[in-house]
């Protein structure tokens, strides 16, 4: 593992030669720093074009995010804290993409679960029928 590497996930390390950076301007007010100086930054990887990927890393990756995966950031002034913001964003979009979700086993409420739920819709139904008005027979 090299330091020039975006670690995602313990058995993902994408080079950063492989990561394309864009530079624009800022949208939004700032004066003539924002108009001057292109501080948003833009980070791309090409996901279906990655030697670095294995085939199932790839084919998960390219199902949730698709065949380029993007990141920006123009939260800041500075350029250089914006390319660590949309680095870590991109590092967090591809790792939740690579999440495997475990498979849900459908099961079924205990006895004694279905018996509570029961008891406090009848307590629950008690306590409404006495806020009824009291009955003239009383």
């Amino acid at each position: 593992m090299a330091s020039d590497d975006l670690v995602v996930t313990r058995s993902c390390h994408i080079p950063l030669a492989e990561l394309t950076w864009r530079f624009d301007a800022s949208g939004g007010p700032g004066g003539q720093h924002a108009n001057t100086a292109n501080t948003r930054a833009e980070v791309a990887f090409d996901v279906a074009g990655s030697p670095s990927l294995g085939p199932r890393q790839r084919a998960r990756l390219i199902d949730k995010v698709g065949p380029i995966a993007r990141a920006t950031a123009a939260d800041t002034r500075s350029q250089s804290r914006n390319r660590e913001l949309a680095l870590d964003r991109l590092r967090s979009k591809l790792a939740d993409a690579l999440r495997v979700q475990p498979v849900r086993r459908p099961t079924r409420p205990t006895k004694a679960a279905g018996e509570r739920r029961l008891s406090a819709k009848h307590r629950q139904s008690e306590r409404k029928q006495g806020r009824g008005r009291p009955s003239l027979d009383e």
